[in-house]
C-alpha cells in the first residue's frame, strides 16, 4: 500500500480538502481560517482554492458565528467551526449545547444538525490557564453530540472526514502540542468510525486507557514498563462520548485491571465517566481498584515546571501500574 508522510496539522488539512472537494455543502467558518490559514494552519490554502464564502473568516464572537453554523445546519450545509484555542468556545457553549446537541429532537426530527466543531486544546508549553482548557469534561454532558480526539496524522484524518460526514454535531477535539507529529498515512480514501477505540499495544497484565497526548505520555512509560518485566494493554479510546465499551470491556475481561491516564481535569472529567462506565459494566472482572491519574484541579500555570506538576507524568504512570499489578 503505498503511503505519504505528513504533520498532524496537514492531516486534518487534507481530509477537510478532500471533503470539500466531495461534497460542496462543506464549508468552514471561524477566526483567520481563510487567508490566514487558521492560527495552526489546518486551514491553510482552502480560501484560495474554494473561495471566501465556503472558507468564511469571521469576527472574533464565537456565540455569533456558532449559532450561524448551526442555522447553516438547519437549511443544509455541512458546517465546520474552528475554535481558534477549544477554551475560546466556552462562550459559545449555549449555541453548542442547546441548539447544536437539542435541535434535532427539540424540532420533532425535522432539522438535522451536521456540524464539526472543532480546535486546538489541552495544556501546551506555557499558554496560561485560559489557553490550556480541556473542554471535554464540560461537552461530554450535552445531549446529543458526539466526541472524539485525534492523537495521530492517520486517526486526524480518518476522524475528521467521519466527523463531516455523520449526521450528528461532533466535536474534534485537536491538541495543540501534535499537530507537529509526523506519520506515513495511506495514499488512498479512508473514513475512521467515530466510536471506536484503537487497541495501540496489546498486552496480558494490565489495561491502560487514553487519549490524545496522554498517549505518547503512557507509550514512553510502557518503555520502562517492560524492561521491568510488566506487559501493558494500551488503548487509545479515541471516541470520548459515546465510550467503545466493546473493545475496553474486552480489555478487562482479559487483564482484570485498569488504569486511566487523562489529562482532563480530576473532578467530573472524562476518567470519572470512563471509572463508572466501567464499574457498571465490568465490576465482576476487576482484581483491583480502577486507578486514574488525571490532571490536578487548579488553574494551569503559567511557569514550566509548575505546568508540568499539574499533568501527569510518565514516572507516576510506571508508579500506578507497578501498585496496580502487586
Amino acid at each position: 500500500m503505498s503511503r505519504h508522510e505528513l504533520l498532524l496539522f496537514e492531516a486534518l488539512r487534507e481530509g477537510l480538502e478532500e471533503e470539500m472537494e466531495r461534497d460542496p455543502r462543506v464549508c468552514i467558518m471561524g477566526e483567520d481560517v481563510g487567508h490566514y490559514g487558521g492560527s495552526y494552519k489546518v486551514s491553510k490554502g482552502l480560501a484560495e482554492k474554494f473561495g471566501d464564502l465556503r472558507v468564511l473568516d469571521t469576527p472574533i464572537a464565537e456565540n455569533s458565528f456558532t449559532g450561524m453554523a448551526v442555522g447553516a445546519a438547519m437549511t443544509g450545509l455541512r458546517p465546520v467551526v474552528e475554535g481558534m484555542n477549544m477554551g475560546f468556545l466556552l462562550l459559545a457553549f449555549n449555541q453548542i449545547s442547546d441548539n447544536c446537541g437539542m435541535l434535532h429532537y427539540t424540532s420533532g426530527g425535522q432539522f438535522t444538525i451536521p456540524t464539526v466543531i472543532r480546535g486546538p486544546g489541552g495544556v501546551g508549553r506555557q499558554l496560561g490557564a485560559e489557553h490550556s482548557q480541556r473542554l471535554e469534561s464540560y461537552f461530554q454532558s450535552i445531549p446529543g453530540i458526539q466526541m472524539v480526539a485525534c492523537s495521530t496524522p492517520y486517526n486526524a484524518k480518518g476522524l475528521m472526514k467521519a466527523a463531516i460526514r455523520s449526521e450528528n454535531p461532533v466535536v474534534l477535539f485537536e491538541h495543540v502540542l501534535l499537530y507537529n507529529l509526523k506519520e506515513r498515512i495511506p495514499d488512498e480514501e479512508y473514513v475512521l468510525s467515530l466510536e471506536e477505540a484503537e487497541m495501540v499495544r496489546p498486552g496480558e497484565h494490565v489495561t491502560i486507557l487514553t487519549y490524545s497526548r496522554m498517549r505518547y505520555h503512557v507509550m514512553q512509560a510502557v518503555k520502562t514498563l517492560v524492561n521491568k518485566g510488566y506487559d501493558p494493554e494500551v488503548i487509545d479510546i479515541r471516541s470520548l462520548k459515546p465510550f467503545d465499551l466493546y473493545t475496553i470491556g474486552n480489555s478487562v475481561k482479559k487483564t482484570h485491571r485498569v488504569l486511566i491516564v487523562e489529562e482532563c481535569m480530576r473532578t467530573g472529567g472524562i476518567g470519572a465517566s470512563l471509572t463508572a462506565a466501567i464499574n457498571e459494566n465490568f465490576h465482576d472482572y476487576l482484581d483491583a481498584p480502577i486507578i486514574c491519574l488525571s490532571s490536578q484541579d487548579v488553574p494551569t500555570p503559567y511557569a514550566g515546571t509548575l505546568e508540568n506538576w499539574t499533568v501527569v507524568q510518565p514516572p507516576q504512570i510506571v508508579t500506578a501500574v507497578e501498585q496496580l499489578c502487586q
